[in-house]
């Protein structure tokens, strides 16, 4: 049985992660944007570059489910913010990549985004304060990566 520190710890946890969530998200959403999920998809395609990625890659990225990375690229390249490309050795396969539409859709998600960020932990703990949430929450994850 867990101890009642660890219930208290994950129950926490888990509140807050919700809450700080569900504001970033209303944040979007009263700015009239896309939901956090589109931010994290621009995002990695954004840092993978002109090669984009293969959609397993997404999923490895995002830890997305592959039927809601599927439904959501469908609908991001819809919208023209991603591209899917052939895979040349593979015929089946895809390349998803970015956009300038879709760049230009990340920068305005991040200016909401990043503000919320600010205002929901930025400005409410010290630079100390984060780098010990950071550093303890880093030692939860599993596999343990550096970020």
């Amino acid at each position: 049985m867990p101890s009642p520190e660890a219930i208290t710890a994950w129950a926490r946890l888990m509140r807050v992660s919700r809450q700080l969530v569900e504001s970033a998200e209303d944040a979007l959403k009263a700015g009239g944007l896309p939901p956090l999920a589109w931010y994290d998809v621009l995002h990695e395609l954004a840092e993978a570059g002109e090669g984009g990625l293969r959609p397993f890659q997404l999923i490895e990225r995002t830890l997305f489910a592959q039927y809601n990375v599927s439904r959501l690229l469908a609908r991001l390249e819809i919208d023209g913010v991603v591209e899917k490309l052939p895979v040349a050795d593979d015929g089946r396969g895809q390349t998803i990549r970015i956009t300038a539409r879709g760049r230009e859709m990340r920068r305005q998600m991040w200016a909401v985004y990043g503000r919320s960020i600010t205002e929901l932990v930025g400005a409410k703990l010290s630079a100390d304060e984060l780098n010990i949430v950071s550093a303890l929450l880093g030692r939860l994850r599993h596999p343990t990566v550096i970020d």
